[in-house]
């Protein structure tokens, strides 16, 4: 179990079976979380595609304001800057 200790930073055994069950579950959540922000990346291209083929543009700043606003909500200050990523990554940069 040393080997487990030294990887998860813990003490004990019972702590590091702790650590090595959250982290994976975390690991699952960020393959979900990654396969969710690739979805949005393609729902994203289909809305820019029918906005630019009607001779409009690619980006709607009314739009992204709102989810920016969305996002800093949810989660504060740090909501900010994980949606500018999130729209940097769904529409390139502007």
């Amino acid at each position: 179990m040393a080997d487990v200790l030294g990887k998860t930073g813990a003490r004990t055994d019972e702590a590091a079976d702790v650590i090595t069950g959250a982290r994976e579950r975390i690991d699952a959540l960020d393959d979900r979380i990654i396969g969710l922000m690739q979805e949005r990346m393609a729902v994203s291209a289909v809305i820019q595609e029918a906005r630019i083929s009607s001779g409009g543009r690619r980006v709607n700043l009314s739009r992204e304001m709102e989810v920016l606003g969305h996002y800093r909500e949810a989660l504060g200050k740090p909501g900010t800057s994980l949606a500018m990523t999130l729209l940097e990554l769904c529409r390139g940069r502007v």
